[in-house]
C-alpha cells in the first residue's frame, strides 16, 4: 500500500521564492536586471512544468514512487504565496490504492485539497538575474484535514527567463503522519492491504515552475 504524509507539499512547499530569506548579497544591481525584477507583478504556478512526488515504504523494504497530478498556486507581488494540492489527484500507480488514499486517508469528499502558505520576502529576490540561482531557507505552513503543521527546508531558486522561475529542494523533505494526526488512517490502510508495516514517514520532492502573470 502506497502512502503519503503531506507535507508538501509542501510542498511542500517551495513556493516560487523562498520564505524568510536574507537578501542575496551577490545579486546583480545593473539597470537591465532591475527593469525586469522578479518582484514585479504576480506569478502563477505552471502545472505542466511542476511536479510533487513522494516515496512510500511498505513491509520495511519495498519502496514505491507516488505523485499528485494536479497542482495550482501563485505568488503575489506583496510576497503572499500559496500552493494548492488536489488530493483526489493522488497517483500511486494502482487504482485500488488511489481509491483507498482518496476515501480513507485523505477523505477527499470533505477535504479536497492540502494548502501550503508562506509569506515571502520580495527584496531577497529583486536582483535575481536570468540564469542565476540562489539557495535560501524556506518556512511554510501546510493545512491538511483541518490540521496545520510548519515545514522548513532549503530550496534552490533559479530564474530561467525574464518571466519564469523554478524552485527545487536541495534535499528531500521528510514528512510524517504524526504531523497531521493521520496515524489511525495509516493503520487502516495497512490492515486493508494486509501488510506488516507502512513506514509513517516519507521523503517528499518537488519541482515548481512559476510564470509571471
Amino acid at each position: 500500500m502506497s502512502m503519503f504524509r503531506p507535507f508538501a507539499l509542501f510542498a511542500v512547499l517551495g513556493l516560487g521564492l523562498a520564505a524568510c530569506a536574507e537578501p542575496a548579497a551577490d545579486a546583480p544591481k545593473d539597470a537591465a536586471t532591475q527593469a525586469t525584477s522578479v518582484t514585479e507583478g504576480a506569478w502563477s504556478l505552471d502545472p505542466a512544468g511542476s511536479r510533487l512526488s513522494y516515496v512510500s515504504i511498505k513491509a520495511g523494504e519495498v519502496a514505491e514512487a507516488n505523485r499528485f497530478d494536479k497542482l495550482s498556486g501563485s505568488v503575489a507581488a506583496d510576497g503572499t504565496a500559496t500552493l494548492d494540492i488536489d488530493l483526489a489527484s493522488v497517483n500511486t500507480g494502482v487504482d485500488i490504492r488511489n481509491e483507498r488514499m482518496r476515501e480513507i486517508f485523505f477523505e477527499v469528499a470533505g477535504n479536497p485539497k492540502a494548502v501550503v502558505t508562506a509569506k515571502l520576502d520580495p527584496a531577497a529576490f529583486a536582483g535575481l538575474a536570468v540564469g542565476q540561482s540562489i539557495t535560501r531557507p524556506m518556512k511554510a505552513t501546510v493545512a491538511l484535514k483541518g490540521v496545520e503543521s510548519p515545514v522548513e527546508t532549503e530550496v534552490l531558486v533559479t530564474r530561467v527567463s525574464a518571466d519564469r522561475v523554478t524552485v527545487v529542494p536541495t534535499a528531500p523533505v521528510i514528512i510524517s503522519t504524526d504531523m497531521f494526526e493521520l496515524t489511525d488512517e495509516l493503520g487502516e490502510l495497512r490492515a486493508l492491504a494486509q501488510l506488516p508495516s507502512i513506514t509513517p514517514a516519507v521523503p517528499v520532492t518537488f519541482t515548481l515552475a512559476f510564470t509571471r502573470s
